[in-house]
């Protein structure tokens, strides 16, 4: 068997190969077209048997009612005669009903038609019960509706609970017969539905035909004739006897093949050949280079060009180069080469950042090109540079400087602020104090030399320079920061609080880098913090993931808030707040900064495979929180980073409620 259909398969692979993408596409679209008015269709048919079964159950349930409405008094009174003769009435008069059956408050059947309870009872008799739901003579107030399944179609049962001043008798089962609508539309389905999705293979099938016949050969003949025209043989002729629009075109293909025919007689080799000799000579040119002629159509283009501009794959010889350009370099140029065709002016040197296709700074020089006698305009030469890597390395080189002043001025601003103080009050001071402000000025200048020395490191950043990290001790960094504030703090009237959490784990990280992080968040805080307010470092030992599962010894992390009760941040600044330059505080206030901050915080965390998260609300306050690993002796510090995944967590929504 499979010997048999290997071959069928291959033929039919053969088959569908052959045909074009056009014609695959088409394919395809058919049999989703088909698929959906089939299934349409059949949507539409089985709504209407849909509602036929909704109609059969609402029947069923009023009939159900009404039967049980006029035997309830005879059952009341065990006129069981009565209501035998009446069911049988309405059981005779009713054709739509299959079976009626009554039973007494335990399930037991009493009556029934076409069943009924023999009078002698033996060992051989089958006793009879309905099955009711547990607790049902205490909720029977509605009927309930079922269905079960016969060979002529579904059976609606229908369960009419029998209560008589509130006193609970029984039940009434009544069969609804099948509603032959219902089967006949299922029927109807399956025909619809079949002969729709034949319809419309039989439409295709006959449209293809069509195609094949009258326009899919006179192309194919067409085809043959322009590859032929492409490899040098001019000779090639296409005869069909056709009308309309083919037969024009068959017409003009004959024509333009003769045409090139002379033109080969004129020594069109020559032509091409000094053509070919301009097309490498400009194709071998570094820089991107664009020749128009004074209409401003694309004469010769390079492959650079091509690259810069995203016209690789594209014809663009002929075309309006206005048509082709990028939105940034059609509305800078536009104007400059109407001047430079109309003798206004030979040249230009135009800046352009490009976003597409892909994001880079060219630069892009006009030249005239005039004719031998260099008195009339003949084109112009457009020349094309990407100097992305020199703008990048500028703005590399601005803000590399930016972050060396801000860095730098910090630990200087504090080296100043002690030895200014100890200068104006050191007699006021005790020598504990005066001892201390030396210390902090020691340590600061320590931290200076350390920040210099990275400095001179920065130029390996990207060339992969990694940080050594080690165990840390979160509430040295932390006291060091909030000594280094707590003069301006108390100066601006603004409470400094250390909240950390008792034995606390030591993390893996950078000293100073996390002092650089503290700095920075506790800086910005008391900036932002008016009088009288608060500003708290919190660390604790985090204990549960965010699915509120247990935290594993293995992946266990610290949490550090730095919270305040400042201004705040609008939500429209919260997503640009870490942004290099990026500066709220020209919105609200006249506090000058340099926008690094943050962005200095947020590579801090990067580098400790972690991230920064903030929660705000204008006039509330702000918080901005990250978390750390717990550094374990057994597990390197690479391995740590590399295994730890960082996600925010909900119960840190709320921090700043702890101000």
């Amino acid at each position: 068997m499979l010997d048999l259909l290997n071959p069928i398969r291959e033929i039919i692979a053969r088959w569908w190969s052959e045909f074009t993408l056009q014609t695959k596409l088409l394919a395809a679209a058919t049999l989703a077209v088909s698929l959906a008015m089939s299934g349409l269709t059949f949507w539409a048919v089985n709504t209407i048997q849909q509602d036929a079964q909704i109609n059969d159950t609402r029947f069923g349930r009023d009939l159900g009612l009404l039967l049980a409405a006029n035997v309830i008094p005879q059952i009341a009174e065990n006129n069981l005669t009565e209501v035998a003769r009446f069911s049988q009435r309405f059981y005779d008069s009713t054709s739509s009903v299959c079976y009626i059956l009554y039973a007494d408050e335990d399930g037991k059947v009493f009556f029934g038609i076409p069943f009924s309870e023999p009078e002698v009872q033996n060992s051989l008799t089958i006793e009879r019960r309905i099955h009711l739901p547990e607790n049902y003579a205490q909720n029977a107030e509605v009927p309930m509706v079922r269905q079960h399944l016969i060979p002529a179609g579904e059976v609606t049962d229908v369960f009419v609970p029998l209560n008589h001043d509130g006193k609970y008798l029984g039940v009434l089962a009544i069969g609804i017969n099948p509603n032959p609508t219902v089967a006949a539309s299922s029927d109807l389905t399956r025909d619809v539905t079949i002969a729709v999705f034949i319809s419309i293979w039989v439409m295709v099938i006959l449209g293809a035909v069509f195609n094949a016949l009258m326009i899919t050969q006179p192309i194919k003949e067409l085809l043959v004739g322009v590859k032929n025209i492409s490899t040098g043989n001019f000779k090639q002729r296409i005869n069909l006897p056709l009308g309309g629009e083919l037969g024009e075109l068959i017409s003009s293909f004959n024509e333009m093949a003769e045409r090139l025919e002379r033109y080969e007689e004129q020594n069109i080799e020559e032509l091409t050949a000094e053509k070919a000799k301009l097309e490498t000579l400009v194709s071998t040119i570094a820089d991107g280079a664009v020749l128009l002629d004074t209409e401003l159509h694309v004469i010769l283009v390079n492959p650079t060009a091509r690259r810069i501009f995203g016209w690789e794959g594209s014809d663009v010889v002929g075309v309006n180069v206005l048509n082709l350009l990028p939105s940034p370099v059609k509305d800078e140029l536009t104007r400059p080469l109407y001047q430079i065709v109309a003798g206004e002016n030979e040249s230009g040197e135009f800046r352009i950042t490009l976003t597409q296709p892909a994001e880079r700074t060219i630069l892009i020089l006009l030249t005239t090109v005039l004719d031998q006698h260099r008195e009339s305009v003949k084109g112009i030469a457009m020349t094309v540079q990407d100097i992305t890597r020199e703008a990048e390395l500028n703005e590399a080189k601005s803000q590399f400087i930016s972050n060396v002043s801000h860095e730098l001025r910090t630990p200087l601003f504090n080296i100043k602020s002690f030895i200014e103080t100890l200068h104006e009050y050191g007699e006021e001071l005790t020598e504990d104090e005066r001892q201390e402000f030396l210390e902090t000025a020691n340590r600061e200048t320590d931290r200076l030399t350390r920040l210099v020395n990275d400095v001179l490191d920065l130029s390996r950043l990207e060339s992969c320079r990694t940080y050594h990290f080690d165990a840390v001790d979160i509430a040295q960094p932390v006291e060091q920061t909030l000594r280094t504030y707590r003069l301006n703090a108390k100066d601006k009237g603004i409470q400094l609080i250390q909240e950390i959490e008792p034995d606390l784990p030591q993390i893996v990280g950078h000293y100073d880098l996390l002092l650089q992080v503290f700095t920075n968040l506790v800086g910005n805080a008391l900036k932002f913090t008016q009088p009288n307010g608060r500003v708290a470092i919190r660390a604790y030992l985090l204990e549960y993931a965010e699915e509120n599962h247990k935290i594993s010894p293995e992946t266990r992390q610290v949490r550090i808030e730095v919270s305040d009760t400042g201004i705040g941040i609008a939500p429209e600044d919260q997503e640009a707040i870490f942004e290099r330059f990026f500066r709220v505080e020209n919105r609200v206030h006249t506090l000058e900064g340099t926008g690094l901050g943050l962005s200095i915080v947020r590579n801090i965390i990067d580098k400790h495979r972690s991230s920064v998260y903030l929660v705000s609300e204008v006039g509330v306050g702000t918080t901005f929180w990250f978390d750390l690993a717990v550094y374990e002796n057994k597990i390197t510090t690479v391995e740590k980073l590399l295994t730890i995944d960082r996600t925010p967590t909900p119960e840190t929504h709320s921090v700043t409620a702890k101000l």
